[in-house]
Formats: structure tokens, C-alpha cells, sequence
């Protein structure tokens, strides 16, 4: 089983809807069995509490439902995870910084824009404070590169 953690600062806008948009694909793909999927953030702001409304909306217009919870990522989610992925720079060298070689199995960590042919590394701008054009802008983005992922990682898996 392949097992990913989408990260983004609150855990209520991108990485929610990143883990959303990859389960749709895995189920639409018949490979729900193959895929353990989840998201965090990597601050504290808003553990338990749904998605942000907006990005909830936003994913309800096209199609996607979002109820999953938010959490605070930790340590342990590099020994429970095969491949992380922030949505920027800054999530990224926060989850870096807890980083520790004492942990054995540790996951791969990547920008989610890596998987994104239009920009690859670049970042998933955070919507909180912009206006509906950007909640789906980065729902177009999320989507593309979810794609990609599932491409990347069905490869990987089907080569092992």
C-alpha cells in the first residue's frame, strides 16, 4: 500500500482539497486498496475543524466532496507515510526541519507542484485571503497535479 500525506500551513484549504481531489482519482482508477490517503498542517490553527467553507464550495461546484478533519502534521507522519507533499516552500521546510535520522522508514518529501507540468516546484498559492478566482485556480492546479501524482506513483508501484 502506497501511502501519502498531502501538507499545507492550516490544514483547511490546499491540502485538504489535494487529499480529496487524489482520493476521487484513486477511486475512479479502481485503486482504492493500493492507497492509504491524508493531509495535515503543519501549524496547530485548526485541528478538528472541517475544510474552509470556501474551499468546500469551491470543491462542491466541481463535482468534489471534502469532510475530512484537520490535524497537525508530526514526526511519526515520516515513519506512517511513503511520500509527502506541500503545497509551498515554507511548508516544505517546516516539514524538513522536523526531519530526524533516527527514524528508519523515512518518507519521500516533494513539493505537490512538482507534478504540475505547467510549473514544476513551483507553489500552490494559499487562497485563505483572496476571492473565489482563487479557490479555483488552485482547484485547477490541485486537479492537474493529482493526475500526474497518481501517474508518477502507479508507475512506481507497477515497477516494484
Amino acid at each position: 500500500m502506497t501511502r501519502v500525506l498531502f501538507v499545507c500551513l492550516g490544514n483547511i484549504c490546499r491540502s485538504p482539497l489535494a487529499e480529496g481531489l487524489f482520493k476521487q482519482k484513486v477511486e475512479m482508477a479502481g485503486l482504492s486498496d493500493h492507497y492509504h490517503i491524508d493531509s495535515a498542517g503543519t501549524s496547530d490553527y485548526h485541528i478538528g475543524e472541517l475544510p474552509d467553507p470556501r474551499t468546500r464550495e469551491n470543491a462542491e461546484r466541481n463535482g468534489l466532496s471534502l469532510n475530512s478533519r484537520g490535524r497537525q502534521f508530526s514526526k511519526a507522519d515520516f515513519a506512517d507515510f511513503d511520500i509527502i507533499l506541500t503545497m509551498d516552500r515554507s511548508n516544505f521546510r517546516n516539514v524538513k526541519s522536523l526531519e530526524t535520522t533516527l527514524i528508519d522508514d523515512i518518507a519521500e518529501v516533494r513539493m505537490m507542484r512538482d507534478f504540475d507540468l505547467r510549473s514544476p516546484g513551483a507553489d500552490v498559492p494559499d487562497p485563505y485571503y483572496g476571492g473565489e478566482r482563487g479557490f479555483q485556480d488552485v482547484f485547477d492546479m490541485l486537479d492537474q497535479a493529482t493526475e500526474e501524482l497518481l501517474r508518477y506513483l502507479e508507475k512506481r508501484r507497477l515497477d516494484t
